[in-house]
């Protein structure tokens, strides 16, 4: 496992259907020894801080192996890394490989992953595409977000170590599915409100998908 590509980018302004509307997407990257802090990297930033970054979205992994089938679908020829607005485009890390709670070394920073990505429409705009947003979540190929448990510095080449993995957890493809994709039964969601290290949001998510289970006689 291997850290391809480390992405920066501070929040600008762009138009979207003639509203200017600020955004981080634009991730560029960097060379050489980049710090990671508990909240983000330094040089980065986010634009909407209710959506995105924070200690359990301090940082967004993309899986370099999904580039070649977005190639196809966008008809590019190629796709520059920080592409899907990933901090880290890392090799060796796929969605229903890596668990929520996986603890990860990566330079001399810890990290542990926590939820999957769900697009926005700023991503749409971005590539050219604004209905691609369903595509995206239906593909499975979310990527996933970070907390920071040490920081350290990053830089691409760094190998990628797990270090810790949860007896009891669900893969990102999985915690996806049950976010968004209305997958999963009642019990799928009582195991996983049973995992230690989920993260509020999808405790908070998988509550309300089994409670109205629970009134809906799906129970």
């Amino acid at each position: 496992m291997q850290l391809i590509s480390v992405n920066t980018a501070m929040p600008t302004v762009v138009e979207i259907n003639g509203n200017s509307v600020n955004t981080g997407i634009y991730k560029t990257p960097q060379s050489g020894k980049v710090r990671l802090s508990k909240t983000n990297l330094a040089g980065d930033g986010q634009a909407d801080l209710t959506v995105h970054g924070g200690e359990f979205q301090a940082v967004y992994s993309y899986p370099v192996e999904h580039y070649a089938y977005w190639q196809k679908v966008l008809s590019k020829p190629a796709l520059p890394f920080g592409t899907f607005g990933e901090n880290f485009t890392v090799s060796g890390l796929l969605e229903d490989e890596v668990y929520v709670g996986d603890i990860f070394s990566v330079g001399s920073a810890v990290i542990q992953a926590t939820m999957p990505r769900i697009p926005c429409f700023k991503f749409g705009h971005k590539v050219g595409k604004p209905d691609i947003l369903s595509m995206f979540l239906h593909s499975g190929r979310s990527g996933f977000y970070h907390k920071v448990l040490q920081e350290g510095d990053v830089a691409a080449g760094d190998s990628i170590a797990l270090v810790e993995r949860q007896s009891q957890s669900i893969s990102i493809r999985m915690a996806l599915g049950l976010q968004k994709l209305e997958e999963g039964d009642a019990s799928t969601l009582e195991y996983a409100l049973r995992i230690e290290h989920l993260p509020p949001l999808l405790r908070n998510v998988y509550t309300q998908r089994l409670q109205h289970m629970q009134s809906a006689g799906q129970y």
